[in-house]
C-alpha cells in the first residue's frame, strides 16, 4: 500500500503533510511512500532527505496521485487534483467540509473516502491526532510575538533610573488551545494578562497560567458535549458587552481567538467597543478568516481606526511552516497508524471506531 503527498500551492500554504521523520515512520509500518519532486524544498528540505529513507520521488503531482492508495494533504484538493485522484483512494487532511462542499461532493462521487481531521472527536485516544490543538498552540504563541512586534512600547515592567515603565496589559478573548497559549506566552514576556471565555471550565486553566479570568454571570449552558464553545443567547451577549466595555478601556493588546465549530466566528467586539481602546492599542484577530471576533477585522490586513491597530490574521501557519509541518505530520501519522492493518496490509475503515466514524465525511 502506498501513501503519497503532493506539493501545496506555496503562495497560499507553506506547510507539508509528510516530513522525512513521518515518512520514515510510515515505511516502518510496512507502507511505501512517494512524494512529488521538490516537495519540501521551500522549507529547506532537499529531496535527498526523503530518498535516503526510501521515499520514491515522482516527477509530477499526477504521478503521485495515480500511484497512491492513500493521499495526505494539508488543504482540500483543487478541482483539477480531484479529477486525477484514483477511484477508491483514501484522502486525509484538513478538508474544511463546511467551506469546500462542492469539492467534497466531487470527491465522494469518485468513491474516494475523505477524512477531515478537524472532525476528530475530543477523546483521549485521539489526542495525538488532534490537528486543531497542535496548530492552535502555535497560533497562540505567534499571536503574542506578532503583537509585541507591532506594539510600540515595551511589554514587561521596567524600573530604570529615569523612572518606572508599567507592564503592558493583554486581554485574550477565547481560552481554548490558542487562547491559553497566548496567555502563557504573554505572561512569560512580563505582561499583565487577563482572559475571558463563555466556558466556565476555562477559569481554572487561565488562572493556572497566571492570568486573571473575566467572567459573565449566567445560568445557561455555553459548552457543547464535545467541549467546544457554542453560540450564546442575546442576553449573554449583552452582559458580555458590558464586561468588555470596562476591560477594553484598560488593556493595550487584545488577542481574539473565539471560534464556534462549523459556524462563522462570533462578533464580540463591536465598532463602539473597539473605539474604547487607547490610541496605540492593538486588536489581533485570529478568527478573521472565519468572519472575525472584532469589527473592522479583514483577513490579511492591518487597519488603523482612531490610532488603534486591528490586525486580521490570514494563513498564520505560513509564518511558522517548519514547526507547523512537523506537528501536523505527526498528527497524520497517528491517525493513519490507527487506520492501517499491518496484518492485512490494508486500510481498515472500521466505522465502529469512533475516531474513524466521526472524521469520515459523508455526503448529505
Amino acid at each position: 500500500m502506498i501513501v503519497g503527498s503532493i506539493k501545496e500551492d506555496i503562495t497560499l500554504e507553506k506547510r507539508v503533510s509528510l516530513t522525512p521523520e513521518s515518512a520514515k515512520n510510515f515505511i516502518g509500518l510496512g507502507l511505501k511512500v512517494c512524494v512529488e519532486k521538490e516537495y519540501a524544498l521551500h522549507l529547506g528540505i532537499d529531496d535527498s532527505k526523503y530518498k535516503d529513507i526510501g521515499v520514491e520521488i515522482k516527477a509530477s503531482s499526477k504521478e503521485v496521485l495515480n500511484s497512491s492508495d492513500l493521499v495526505v494533504k494539508v488543504n482540500c484538493p483543487s478541482v483539477d487534483e480531484i479529477e486525477i485522484l484514483k477511484d477508491n483512494t483514501i484522502l486525509v487532511g484538513m478538508l474544511n467540509p463546511s467551506k469546500n462542499k462542492n469539492q467534497i461532493d466531487k470527491i465522494i462521487d469518485k468513491k474516494i473516502k475523505p477524512f477531515s481531521l478537524e472532525l476528530l472527536p475530543r477523546i483521549t485516544r485521539a489526542q495525538s491526532m488532534d490537528v486543531l490543538s497542535s496548530q492552535s498552540n502555535l497560533a497562540g504563541y505567534r499571536a503574542v510575538v506578532d503583537c509585541v512586534a507591532e506594539f510600540e512600547k515595551v511589554v514587561p515592567m521596567m524600573m530604570t533610573a529615569a523612572g518606572t515603565v508599567p507592564a503592558a496589559k493583554v486581554l485574550v478573548i477565547g481560552a481554548g488551545v490558542a487562547g491559553l497559549q497566548a496567555v502563557a506566552t504573554a505572561k512569560r514576556l512580563g505582561a499583565i494578562v487577563s482572559a475571558t471565555d463563555v466556558r466556565a471550565a476555562s477559569k481554572e486553566q487561565v488562572e493556572s497560567l497566571g492570568g486573571k479570568f473575566l467572567t459573565v454571570e449566567q445560568n445557561e449552558n455555553t459548552e457543547t458535549a464535545g467541549g467546544y464553545a457554542k453560540e450564546v443567547s442575546d442576553e449573554y451577549k449583552k452582559k458580555q458587552a458590558e464586561m468588555m466595555r470596562e476591560a477594553l478601556k484598560k488593556n493595550d493588546i487584545v488577542i481574539c481567538t473565539a471560534l464556534i465549530p462549523g459556524k462563522p466566528a462570533p462578533r464580540i467586539l463591536t465598532e463602539d467597543l473597539v473605539k474604547l481602546m487607547k490610541p496605540g492599542s492593538i486588536v489581533y484577530d485570529l478568527a478573521a478568516e472565519q468572519g472575525g471576533n472584532s469589527a473592522f477585522s479583514e483577513a490579511g490586513k492591518i487597519i488603523s481606526v482612531d490610532g488603534i491597530k486591528i490586525i486580521g490574521v490570514k494563513s498564520l501557519m505560513n509564518s511558522l511552516p517548519l514547526t507547523a509541518s512537523n506537528l501536523y505530520a505527526k498528527n497524520l501519522f497517528s491517525f493513519i497508524r490507527n487506520l492501517y492493518s499491518r496484518e492485512k496490509n490494508d486500510f481498515n475503515i472500521n466505522l465502529d471506531d469512533e475516531i474513524i466514524e466521526k472524521s469520515l465525511i459523508k455526503k448529505v
